[in-house]
């Protein structure tokens, strides 16, 4: 079993957790800056969104997961602030960065989904680097997975999975592994096949949910209304929908623009 703590400094203790969300925030903003300039943004107002993205994303991912799990927290409020233990909901983290990135967009009246498009292939990025703070944490893991079926991944993979006498499914692999195939995919969109603004960032919206749905079905630690529904597959399902409406919409706007454009020039 990996220690979750990276490094001890007398009383303070550095938790891989946090290393590792803090290279997921570092490499997303460097690409974010990158992706900006090249789109004609400034990218001095990536570093201004993150200052106020980050924060805002770690608090709702926290309060978030919190909601859904109350009965845990309840009775020891403390527990509330150690994020250090995991419990970030990804789509908590989602909601609070929308929102505190809306809200500098619309205060210095940026292109919202351009800069969506900009900034979405860092934060699928981050996403898919993150997971590997839940292997850290031996947590966001599916149901038993057999000796045979494990021995199938790296020795360190399957000693992390091997949790109170039982192998898990490594689901937090799965994600991971599907966030970096749809960060290839963005990126190639962004730069080789993008046709209108937004389509880059509606298509995270559809393909990061459609890997969610199936994988959250296989974990064990599913954040849960009720006792038989899956919070995060009813969002992926709903981000899915809002996000085919969309990419369709934009898509008819963006080829009825072209046709005027080539009626005007004949």
């Amino acid at each position: 079993m990996i220690d979750p703590i990276a490094l001890s400094l007398g009383p303070i203790k550095i938790h891989w957790y946090g290393v590792i969300m803090g290279l997921a925030f570092f490499l997303g903003t460097y690409l974010a800056r990158y992706n900006a300039k090249r789109a004609g943004i400034d990218p001095d107002h990536v570093l201004n969104m993150v200052v106020l993205i980050i924060p805002a994303a770690i608090i709702c991912a926290r309060l978030y997961y919190v909601i859904f799990e109350w009965e845990q927290y309840k009775d020891n409020l403390f527990d509330v602030i150690a994020v250090w233990k995991g419990g970030l909901a990804i789509h908590g983290g989602l909601i609070g960065g929308f929102l505190a990135g809306a809200w500098y967009v619309r205060k210095h009246n940026l292109p919202f989904l351009k800069l969506g498009d900009v900034l979405i292939p860092s934060v699928i990025l981050g996403q898919a680097i993150g997971r590997w703070g839940n292997f850290i944490n031996q947590e966001a893991h599916g149901g038993p997975a057999t000796e045979e079926f494990m021995s199938h991944f790296p020795a360190f993979i399957r000693e992390q999975m091997y949790i109170g006498g039982q192998y898990y499914h490594p689901t937090f692999l799965y994600e991971s592994l599907w966030n970096l195939v749809v960060f290839a995919i963005l990126m190639v969109m962004l730069y080789r096949l993008k046709r209108f603004d937004g389509q880059v960032l509606f298509s995270y919206m559809i393909l990061y949910s459609l890997g969610r749905f199936f994988i959250e079905g296989m974990r064990t630690d599913s954040l849960m209304l009720g006792h038989t529904l899956r919070v995060a597959q009813l969002v992926s399902l709903s981000l899915i929908a809002v996000g085919v409406v969309l990419l369709l919409v934009y898509a008819r706007k963006s080829r009825q623009q072209s046709d005027h454009s080539q009626q005007s020039s004949e």
